[in-house]
């Protein structure tokens, strides 16, 4: 199995995608924060400093994902139909879920897991104050889709 990225020399690679069909694809992907209870209560209460936690981290991540390309060094710039970003809060912190939707001719699992990981760093940036203790965990790939455009 060879990389896709690499080329014959072993150097950095961005694939040509050009010659692939143009499909609907989808990807999701999840992850997760622990907070300590007090950071909990701050945030339903809606009482950080910062505001909005759970709003915030979800228009961060729908932000990411749109910039992906811009970010990973050999992603391609994707045109996004959709991105949806969903934070919950759960008696132990936060679980945030991505998806994203194009019509492309590579997928975007990236941008997906981007948006995850962007949301979870602006929890953590907005709650580092009152938090010392909260970890970043699970962030993966959930599932991705790829189906024929039909006329």
């Amino acid at each position: 199995m060879s990389l896709s990225h690499i080329n014959k020399e072993g150097k950095a690679n961005m694939v040509d995608v050009g010659g692939k069909p143009q499909q609907h694809r989808e990807a999701r992907a999840e992850g997760f924060i622990s907070l300590n209870p007090e950071t909990i209560k701050l945030v339903t209460e809606n009482a950080m400093k910062k505001g909005d936690v759970l709003t915030i981290a979800e228009i961060a991540g729908i932000q990411a994902a749109k910039r992906t390309s811009e970010l990973i060094p050999l992603c391609h710039n994707i045109n996004l139909t959709k991105v949806d970003v969903k934070a919950t809060l759960l008696e132990n912190g936060v679980k945030i879920e991505s998806m994203s939707r194009c019509v492309g001719q590579t997928g975007v699992e990236m941008e997906a897991l981007t948006a995850v990981s962007v949301a979870l760093l602006t929890i953590y940036d907005m709650c580092k104050a009152v938090d010392k203790a909260m970890v970043i965990s699970n962030i993966h790939l959930v599932e991705k889709t790829k189906g024929e455009i039909v006329g």
